[in-house]
């Protein structure tokens, strides 16, 4: 069956275009694990970034691979919050220290796991797990 004249958009495009949006999806998620990853660098300052974009760009996720890549990296970065200020806060008692770099650690991981599960095209098992 033939499409009629000058109906609009072709559905050539509408197929065209899902791929265009896969792509820049996924790579705007590996630039959002990138901001994450160098954050002790720049003193937090890229996971500002980072999350603002996650929050503005959720909407746009939904229903996609990459929804899940979005909690994981909001999770980390609440828990992570949490984690930084509760060890800010033992750092008069000395304990802060260890508990700071265990928190460091687990970011740290939950980064490369996260990314390496995007690198991979693998789903979450729990992406609202601890680990």
């Amino acid at each position: 069956m033939e499409q009629p004249q000058g109906s609009y958009p072709p559905p050539v495009y509408r197929h065209a275009m899902e791929p265009e949006r896969e792509r820049s999806l996924r790579t705007l998620t590996h630039v959002l694990y990138a901001l994450y990853a160098v954050h002790w660098l720049t003193g937090g300052l890229t996971v500002l970034v980072a999350i603002i974009i996650n929050y503005v760009k959720r909407a746009d996720v939904a229903g996609t691979p990459y929804e899940a890549h979005f909690g994981w990296q909001i999770r980390t970065f609440w828990m992570g919050l949490v984690g930084y200020a509760i060890g800010a806060l033992l750092l008069v008692v000395v304990i802060g220290i260890p508990v700071l770099w265990a928190v460091s650690i687990w970011m740290l991981y939950r980064i490369i796991k996260g990314w390496l599960y995007l690198y991979d095209n693998k789903p979450f098992a729990n992406p609202a797990g601890w680990v």
